[in-house]
């Protein structure tokens, strides 16, 4: 299987299981992890998501194998994959579920990309991160729009045009993490149970008020938050 799928109590861990290529994304991983993402989101008894990788690494990015395949010629299967792509990358937010990134190794390029999609991110020590595309002559595409909201212009312009990966320490203090740990994953379930313990309607409000205010101006992200304050007022307690 290329994903596995496990319940701790309230929390499900989603693990890539391409530890052989480095949990590189080819369709049929990209696929089942959307559709991983969506199960665990309407699923009653989860609460909180926590995705990692199997083996050292957490994922090398765009399975390259494919590529051959993706040629202007097949312009339709060119189309197909990176709507897949898109789609895979949009979810995070789209969620009401809060989702936890444990990244045990090595993620690169698009695994990058999945690695800051979460909306908490816990790094290993010995990991690394990066945007190498524009040293294989393309471009960091659609990962490069979550990595602009996370961290400043100037942090982001340099992972996507020099192309260097960072050190655990070093995605911590540019805001890339939230923690470094030596198990990323212990750390990350640790950090989801907590969030399942929480009443899930204020999560979910929180989450949803947080990804609109994100790109609003000010005036409107405040009235956001004004319909929000007077939701909140109806939740009931978990």
């Amino acid at each position: 299987m290329t994903l596995l799928v496990e319940d701790r109590g309230a929390v499900r861990i989603l693990t890539m299981n391409r530890p052989e290529k480095r949990n590189a994304l080819n369709t049929a991983l990209t696929r089942a992890l959307l559709e991983g993402l969506r199960a665990a989101d309407v699923a009653d008894a989860v609460r909180c998501v926590v995705l990692t990788g199997a083996g050292p690494g957490f994922c090398a990015g765009a399975d390259l194998s494919e590529f051959k395949d993706l040629t202007p010629e097949k312009q339709g299967a060119v189309e197909e994959r990176a709507e897949l792509t898109m789609q895979l990358h949009l979810i995070f937010s789209r969620m009401a579920k809060p989702v936890v990134t444990a990244i045990n190794g090595a993620a690169m390029g698009g695994g990058a990309g999945l690695a800051l999609a979460g909306d908490l991110a816990v790094m290993a020590e010995s990991a690394k991160l990066g945007y190498p595309e524009t040293r294989h002559g393309i471009v960091a595409a659609i990962v490069m729009a979550n990595l602009v909201r996370q961290v400043g212009r100037k942090a982001a312009f340099e992972l996507v045009s020099l192309g260097e990966p960072v050190s655990a320490n070093q995605a911590m203090a540019i805001g890339l993490v939230n923690r470094v740990a030596p198990d990323a994953l212990a750390e990350a379930v640790s950090l989801a149970t907590k969030l399942a313990e929480l009443n899930p309607q204020a999560i979910q409000a929180t989450k949803q008020l947080f990804h609109e205010v994100a790109d609003l101006s000010l005036e409107e992200a405040l009235q956001r938050g004004r319909e929000a304050n007077k939701r909140m007022r109806g939740f009931k307690k978990a």
